[in-house]
């Protein structure tokens, strides 16, 4: 019966063609089943060999996993010589994970701020110089570097060349060289004395060569006297320097100490011991106003650079953008001009002057410390803008607001986050102020680098835009404090 079933299942002449009719005519369902797992488990088996056939593209197992840490130098003074200066580590992207750069492997300091660790450090995606850890320490519970910045190493001088000298020369030749000149009539050896002095053989010369001294040619000779004779005799008259001599009987006399039994004693130490302190002492804290920031990048490998900034085919396209952009960012900071109420009187007076010029429409109003910047963040892609304001007044009181936005199909402004407070809730929402653009995870493509800065705590955030949205990637510092809308 099972085998009557497997044969209206499956047509025997199609395990016929297959050599599989044995299999099918004597067995029962148990052994049929058995015979295809075991069939099944030598073609599983068989699967590796065939895959590695000649001109398969796999995947090295033995490279290296990527590396790389992101951070930010915080620094008072001129770039390239600040006066006061740290680096405040933000993620380290390892075995294909962003970690926390301030807390990842901390022995105890993170891996980020090991010592000698050396970080590029960019300006728009151009390497501007570097930053060299060399010791590390906390500040109001958080990890900071502390190092040098040095400039970027210069292109190798070229080598200079000696001048060669021919070992062949012209004797007509009148042009002036450093050396004498060979002539017909020059002995080969150059041996041969000069006037005024004996040739005296095995110099290869002959005295019969050399020219005939001059009598009446001065020579200047050793006088007969001794070298004693030349001395002048010594005056007894003359008036002679003190001696900084003292007599015997003046010299101090010193007593060696008796030997220290007490451990405890202090004792005064010339110079600075070994292990006493820090090469480099914290400088920077706090965050003060004029206080200058820069992306921080160490990666294993060396990669080229990556510029992100924008060029606009159209110049009057980014004037157009960044005036919409404007305009929403005094919308979400109420401070859109008001419109002038229409009066009778005035209807009255516009009936009568209606050859008079329109007035001007009224100056928007300002932004402070605005700040507008356009990224390509991939090859390619197209103009991502970022656009930050505040209103004017004490700081306390301002209200911020932290536009992304990209220009969408019809030439227009499509805003992918919007991020508004002010400074009675900053610790609910930080406000959003840009660092730079930043390839954090090694993919050629760009992150945008945030500073999430409450009343009393800030953090870092990377932004990836992507598909028209604006996602958050990374929060560091632990618990979030805040998100854009």
């Amino acid at each position: 019966m099972v085998n009557g079933m497997l044969k209206s299942v499956v047509p025997l002449h199609y395990f016929r063609r297959r050599r599989w009719v044995s299999l099918v005519r004597d067995a029962n369902f148990a052994s049929f089943a058995a015979g295809l797992l075991v069939a099944a488990a030598g073609l599983l088996a068989a699967l590796p060999g065939w895959s590695q056939y000649p001109g398969q593209v796999t995947n090295n197992a033995n490279k290296a996993p990527e590396l790389r840490a992101i951070g930010v130098l915080e620094w008072i003074g001129p770039a390239g010589k600040p006066t006061r200066c740290r680096l405040v580590p933000v993620t380290v992207f390892d075995q294909g994970q962003l970690q926390d750069g301030s807390i990842y492997m901390a022995r105890p300091q993170p891996m980020a701020l090991a010592g000698e660790v050396e970080y590029q450090l960019e300006e728009n995606g151009k390497t501007i110089g570097l930053f060299d850890i060399e010791n590390s320490g906390q500040e109001q519970g958080s990890w900071v570097g502390y190092g040098t910045w040095k400039p970027l190493p210069g292109p190798p001088k070229p080598k200079v060349e000696m001048a060669k000298v021919d070992d062949w020369e012209d004797p007509d030749d009148d042009k002036p060289v450093l050396h004498r000149k060979k002539h017909p009539g020059d002995t080969q050896s150059g041996g041969s004395s000069g006037s005024g002095s004996e040739n005296k053989g095995g110099n290869g010369g002959s005295a019969s060569n050399a020219p005939a001294p001059d009598p009446d040619r001065p020579v200047l000779h050793k006088s007969d006297e001794s070298a004693s004779s030349s001395a002048p005799t010594e005056d007894p008259d003359r008036p002679k320097l003190k001696d900084d001599k003292k007599p015997a009987d003046d010299v101090g006399h010193v007593d060696s100490l008796p030997e220290i039994s007490d451990p405890d004693r202090p004792r005064l130490m010339r110079g600075k011991p070994e292990g006493s302190g820090l090469n480099v002492l914290p400088s920077l804290m706090g965050l003060p106003p004029e206080m200058e920031q820069a992306v921080a990048v160490s990666d294993a490998q060396n990669r080229p650079d990556h510029p992100w900034s924008y060029k606009w085919a159209n110049l009057a396209d980014e004037a157009k953008l960044k005036g919409e952009l404007e305009d929403i960012a005094r919308t979400a900071l109420g401070l859109e001009n008001p419109v002038p109420a229409s009066t009778p009187q005035a209807k009255r007076v516009s009936t009568t002057r209606k050859n008079l010029k329109p007035a001007p429409p009224p100056e928007p109003a300002p932004l402070a410390d605005e700040k507008f910047r356009v990224f390509e963040l991939a090859y390619g892609s197209g103009a991502t803008m970022v656009l930050s304001a505040h209103t004017e007044g004490p700081l306390d009181k301002a209200k911020f607001v932290t536009l992304i936005a990209q220009p969408d199909l019809y030439g227009n402004v499509l805003v992918l986050l919007k991020n508004v407070t002010d400074g009675a809730h900053l610790d609910e929402t930080p406000r959003m102020k840009l660092i730079d653009a930043v390839d954090a995870l090694a993919d050629n493509r760009g992150e945008l680098l945030f500073e999430l800065r409450g009343e009393t705590q800030r953090q870092f955030a990377l932004y990836r835009v992507y598909r028209g949205q604006a996602q958050k990637l990374f929060v560091g510092g632990g618990v979030e404090v805040g998100s854009g809308e």
